[in-house]
């Protein structure tokens, strides 16, 4: 059994996720609701639950604020946002769990069954790094990212990756300095984190970082060479929209 507790200050979401909760994670046990970032504060040093399901934009301490006011989390966190695609992207380079709200019943059981089988707790260094990309409103990628691993999490510099490629339900991560991650996230999640600006994927089976662009080989149906003399493949629908991409550097 997991144990939770709501924070938000809007009366109509802490009923209906408490509803969510109740009819399609029934493994879930509601332990507080709390309409205000300092209630919420007290329910949780008391009660010491398992997981807080936080609302980020309250008024006079907002989701962030309140996490501040402990020394350490001993419990996990999923933010509940409203925010745009561009802001969630900040969840996704933090590694840390959302739900956007309105909350989908299928989205809630995939985080619960996350929470279930992770085996660490958010850090400091998690939450920074999500405040600061969710600050920022530049729509570039962000400076850093949290890799997800079955150790742990790394964080890395997003311009030290080279390319990430897909392994199964896994990815490798490739560093300039040589280094290999294995990421325990399929690449369509890191594309979605880390596409933009500086990302692009050309294959299937490849997402490049285009400032570590070598070469682009026209023969034997077109490849790229990277920085560290990787060839990558480019797949035969991304051909044309790479080129013109590619044309402008």
């Amino acid at each position: 059994m997991i144990t939770c507790i709501i924070i938000d200050d809007e009366q109509n979401a802490l009923e209906m996720m408490e509803w969510l909760i109740k009819t399609y994670t029934p493994q879930v046990q509601v332990l507080a609701m709390c309409n205000s970032a300092e209630q919420g504060v007290e329910a949780i040093k008391k009660l010491r639950p398992d997981v807080v399901f936080l609302d980020i934009e309250m008024p006079k301490m907002n989701g962030f604020d309140m996490l501040e006011q402990f020394d350490h989390l001993f419990f996990d966190v999923v933010f509940c946002t409203a925010y745009d695609q561009f802001a969630l992207k900040a969840f996704r380079y933090s590694a840390l769990n959302y739900l956007l709200k309105p909350v989908d019943p299928d989205d809630l059981k995939a985080t619960i069954a996350r929470l279930e089988e992770k085996k660490s707790l958010p850090t400091r260094e998690q939450l920074n790094l999500l405040l600061q990309n969710i600050q920022s409103r530049e729509k570039l990628t962000p400076h850093r990212i949290a890799l997800t691993t079955n150790d742990g999490l790394i964080f890395v510099a997003t311009n030290d990756i080279v390319y990430c490629e897909a392994e199964s339900n896994y990815t490798n991560v490739v560093l300039a300095n040589g280094k290999k991650i294995l990421v325990s996230k399929v690449l369509k999640e890191i594309d979605e984190a880390l596409s933009g600006s500086d990302f692009y994927r050309v294959h299937s089976s490849y997402l490049i970082n285009i400032n570590h662009i070598k070469k682009f080989v026209r023969s034997d149906g077109g490849y790229i060479i990277m920085d560290n003399d990787a060839n990558i493949n480019i797949s035969r629908s991304r051909r044309q929209e790479f080129m013109e991409l590619f044309s402008k550097f």
